[in-house]
């Protein structure tokens, strides 16, 4: 990441970029980074864009091999293409050899860090990986753009704001739109304004049943169920994340008492801080058995629904019943 922001700084481009990971976010912004540096505002004649799978690398070449009309450069843009997951020795072999006036630009979700094109992206250009990033990554970058627009936030409401909002910075970005439109004159952002006007994802009404099952409040888990059903998700993605995050719970717990602190468990589980905090505390109303048994439970439960054994409904609702009863402790 770094060396290619300062290929555009130097505007020294290099003749091909590999833009590929999990934050869609930063390859779209990078991708149109790349794009405003190679061709002049407005060429159409020197772009060369493809997406999807059946690209036909003949004609990728070709494109390439054409010479920039009344401009330095030409560009070749690829996107999702699937090349760097499948063989693709011919594009491979070209890379090396393609014309200096040309820049070619991969953008993918998924890449072969073993496969010739990928060490010859390498060798040629830069292949950049685009990671979800870190808490205080992003803590930065939305306290930046709220400083840009004079608005204030305590440390409490941006923890709000991102337990809401998770990890993926093009959802955070729209949430951030609505957030200083719904305070526009006002400098300071509170909690309350958070509450009120950012998206609640699916994921934080799992959480907040997962909180209620641990807490034994089993009328508010069934309603925070009824709710998700009402809006219209599949029981069957309900039970996946159930699933996810009682598998999150046992590997807190278990970390917890290895003698792992909340920041180690953050870092080797990937995830935020607040995150892991968060864990801790629903991770205390449950013992390591019980979570291993719930796990085990919902992936019963997953092979009862798709055997026909079980309905999906009922089957998700018999586990929430069974841990939002009556807590008997560590042990149980």
């Amino acid at each position: 990441m770094k060396s290619l922001k300062e290929d555009l700084e130097s505007g020294k481009l290099k003749k091909v970029y590999l833009l590929y990971g999990e934050e869609v976010y930063l390859k779209n912004l990078y991708k149109k980074k790349l794009k405003d540096a190679v061709l002049p505002s407005g060429d159409t004649m020197n772009l060369s864009a493809y997406e999807g799978k059946g690209i036909q690398i003949r004609e990728v070449i070709e494109r390439a091999e054409t010479l920039p009309f009344f401009a330095d450069r030409r560009l070749v843009l690829i996107e999702n293409s699937g090349f760097f997951k499948a063989a693709s020795p011919e594009l491979a072999e070209y890379i090396p050899r393609m014309p200096e006036e040309t820049c070619m630009v991969f953008v993918e979700n998924e890449v072969d860090r073993r496969g010739k094109l990928y060490k010859a992206v390498s060798s040629a250009g830069r292949a950049v990986e685009m990671k979800r990033q870190t808490e205080k990554t992003l803590m930065n970058w939305v306290l930046s753009a709220l400083r840009k627009e004079k608005k204030n936030i305590t440390s409490a409401t941006m923890e709000l704001f991102l337990t809401r909002t998770g990890s993926d910075m093009e959802f955070i970005q729209n949430e951030l739109e609505k957030l200083l439109c719904y305070t526009a004159g006002r400098d300071v952002i509170t909690s309350e304004d958070v509450e009120q006007i950012c998206t609640v994802r699916t994921e934080n009404k799992i959480f907040d049943m997962i909180n209620a099952v641990s807490e034994g409040k089993q009328k508010r888990a069934l309603a925070l169920y009824y709710d998700l059903l009402s809006l219209k998700e599949p029981p069957m993605r309900i039970l996946y994340l159930i699933t996810r995050q009682f598998n999150l719970l046992m590997q807190v717990k278990d970390m917890l008492e290895q003698g792992f602190s909340q920041d180690t468990i953050a870092q080797k589980l990937k995830i935020q801080s607040f995150i892991v905090r968060n864990c801790v505390r629903q991770a205390r109303s449950f013992g390591l058995k019980e979570l291993k048994t719930a796990v085990k439970d919902c992936v019963d439960m997953e092979e009862a629904v798709k055997s026909g054994m079980m309905n999906d409904t009922m089957g998700v609702e018999l586990l929430i019943v069974k841990y939002s009863g009556e807590r008997q402790g560590e042990g149980r």
